[in-house]
């Protein structure tokens, strides 16, 4: 391939559209660029400018933080560079302070490997930019439109070629080092798509018969009660395509070096993204000289990080588990009518011990919002029965279409094929779902089919019937599970955002913890360019749902719902597991590949109790520095209650 041929674009639409224009809309005069406050130099010359280009924070629309997208020339180099303005009308609610951490000062685009162009059916484009390490910035949204012209900019000062895996990437050199980025090296795979879209499978599973196709009008509302844990032996080996998100993740001890970093350019961190540690939070050292003993407290700010100061240390901070609440002290908690008299005293308790297991179904949907805890015996009644109709309006929208509706109704038949292959799958093993045609699977599937009519912009993502299943377990009533899960999916539907900007935000802060709580171990990722966390992307996609028995699970589930000492306490049980094989890691030289293999056989392997009291450990020494890290708005943050909703928009590729 000759140099022409790599510049030749004319077959660009969006090129040939910037040209049609004409330039003035995005060319600045030397002179003007004299005027821009903006500007650092008076020598650079401003090629592109677009106000009203944002971000989102948090998995909110009404919270965004707008600000100036700028592509400045210096010599032969090209930078970008996004400021927010000072103040807006749709991120009122965000500190300017908050604002200045998301900043993107003066990015060479020979730092830059690739760009992605997102455009939604409906909604406004949105970019993702890929840095050469691997790290991305968070999505940058063109509200006022402007993206084929950006692009076209940059493809006069820099080499910008498609990638011919997709027309939506687009692959970045600069010109001076064109022989170095070679570009058949930069061919980016579809991890994020295939992820995503059911039209992806095969003919023989993307297609539905007849008899699939129809509405099920008889669906059997009751389910069956089965002895709770005396199923078969749980069954580890999990079929690949359960889950296409998780296979993506344990593929990756497949694929080579550099086709891991290229998939992982959507989840990993960005260290100059606009989370800059040093402005949210004070440094914290290292201390390995002042071992902790019994009532020997470390002094604030200091964190320990040989492991086993690390023991000493959840002796001394880590609570000893207590037993599960059972019925005789949580009533305790209620007053005559049935209201809890002090929800944050429940909170606790629950947090140290869980419940027994007969007390799930009355807390459960406490704990998740589905009741409040201000609610009487008689209001909860009065609500599991208003909610129960409307469960079943929403129900009969997708029972109602008629076999040639099905026909023309593209979406429907797709996600409930996958949901059909997705709930065979789940937790067979378990006495509750064993067996042939059995009742709880179906409506395991009915609940499912109904959310993804409830909330059809998210629809159904693999992974969401493990977050489902446990809740039915305990529910044991259609209704209820639905609404439950309803309420749990507003805390982790961004989890399964088509852009995975939920999963990236959580990686990105648990990098943070782990380099401030062990520096040593971030380091040692560092080095083996493993910054991007991603061989924990199936503990935080499903809540550690396949690391514990299934006892263990709902034990740990009703923990982090209580969101005692933190909302993200599951980001520091990450970091727990990994101190806790900190040496082994360390030891034997893990790279990703063998990371990642090593992480997967603790399935099963990981002691609850413990990781919880070190997690606690880990929460109370980090404090304030270690809530700092984390980006406003990570999941699972708690739902804000401002007209706001989670939308997902289907996108055209």
């Amino acid at each position: 391939m000759i140099e022409s041929d790599l510049h030749d674009l004319s077959d660009d639409a969006d090129y040939a559209a910037s040209l049609q224009q004409g330039s003035a809309s995005v060319m600045v005069s030397s002179d003007s660029t004299k005027q821009d406050s903006f500007s650092e130099l008076d020598a650079d010359e401003i090629v592109f400018l677009k106000d009203n280009v944002a971000i989102h924070p948090t998995q909110f629309a009404s919270e965004r933080i707008s600000g100036r997208m700028k592509l400045t020339k210096q010599s032969s180099s090209l930078f970008m560079t996004w400021i927010p303005y000072k103040s807006h009308s749709y991120d009122g609610k965000l500190s300017d302070k908050d604002r200045s951490l998301y900043t993107i000062k003066a990015v060479p685009f020979n730092d830059i490997r690739s760009i992605r162009r997102h455009t939604p059916a409906l909604g406004w484009q949105y970019i993702i930019v890929v840095l050469s390490t691997g790290l991305a910035y968070p999505p940058l949204y063109f509200y006022s439109g402007g993206v084929k012209e950006f692009l076209a900019t940059i493809k006069q000062h820099v080499l910008l070629v498609r990638s011919s895996e997709d027309a939506n990437v687009f692959l970045v050199n600069d010109f001076q080092n064109t022989l170095q980025r070679t570009l058949s090296s930069l061919e980016l795979p579809r991890a994020v798509t295939v992820a995503c879209e059911p039209s992806n499978l095969s003919g023989d599973e993307s297609t539905m018969n007849e008899n699939e196709e129809q509405a099920d009008g008889g669906v059997n509302n009751g389910i069956v009660s089965a002895s709770p844990f005396h199923g078969r032996p749980r069954h580890k080996g999990h079929d690949p395509a359960r889950d296409i998100s998780i296979q993506v993740l344990e593929k990756f001890s497949l694929v080579t070096k550099f086709a891991r970093e290229t998939t992982s350019q959507l989840f990993g961190e960005n260290q100059s993204n606009g989370f800059s540690s040093s402005k949210r939070r004070t440094q914290v050292q290292t201390n390995l000289d002042h071992p902790i003993v019994e009532g020997n407290v470390p002094e604030e700010g200091h964190v320990i990080a040989d492991p086993l100061e690390f023991d000493k240390l959840s002796l001394v901070w880590g609570k000893l588990r207590q037993p599960p609440l059972g019925f005789r002290e949580w009533i305790t908690f209620l007053d005559s009518e049935g209201r809890v008299t002090n929800s944050e005293a429940l909170r606790q308790r629950i947090f140290y011990g869980g419940l027994d297991h007969n007390l799930r179904k009355e807390v459960w949907g406490l704990l998740l919002g589905y009741y409040s805890y201000e609610s009487t015996y008689a209001g909860r009644e009065l609500l599991k029965s208003v909610k129960k109709s409307e469960y079943e309006t929403i129900k009969n929208q997708w029972q109602s279409i008629s076999l040639s509706q099905a026909k023309r109704f593209t979406k429907f038949r797709e996600r409930k094929c996958l949901i059909e292959k997705d709930v065979v799958r789940t937790d067979r093993s378990l006495a509750f779902y064993v067996g042939d045609d059995n009742p709880n699977v179906n409506v395991l599937r009915d609940i499912l089919l109904t959310y993804s009519f409830y909330n059809f912009d998210l629809g159904y993502c693999q992974g969401m019937s493990d977050l489902l299943s446990p809740i039915l377990f305990v529910m044991g009533d259609e209704s209820e599970a639905f609404w439950c899960f309803v309420a749990l999916m507003e805390r982790l539907g961004p989890n399964f955002n088509r852009d995975q900007n939920g999963m990236h935000s959580q990686l990105f802060a648990l990098s943070k913890l782990v380099e401030l709580l062990d520096s040593p171990l971030h380091n040692y990722f560092k080095e083996g360019d493993c910054l991007n966390y991603f061989f924990c992307f199936r503990w935080i996609l499903i809540q550690f749902k396949r690391e514990f028995e299934y006892e263990d699970t709902m034990r740990l589930w009703e923990v982090l719902w209580t969101y005692y000492l933190s909302e993200h306490m599951h980001l520091y049980i990450c970091v727990a597991i990994l101190k806790r094989h900190r040496n082994k890691i360390m030891g034997e030289e893990m790279d990703f590949d063998t990371l990642l293999k090593f992480i997967n056989e603790l399935s099963g392997h990981i002691e609850l109790n413990a990781t919880l009291r070190d997690a606690e450990a880990l929460c109370i020494c980090a404090g304030e520095n270690g809530a700092a890290t984390i980006p406003p708005g990570t999941p699972p943050s708690l739902p804000v209650d401002d007209g706001s909703f989670y939308v997902q928009q289907d996108e055209v590729l």
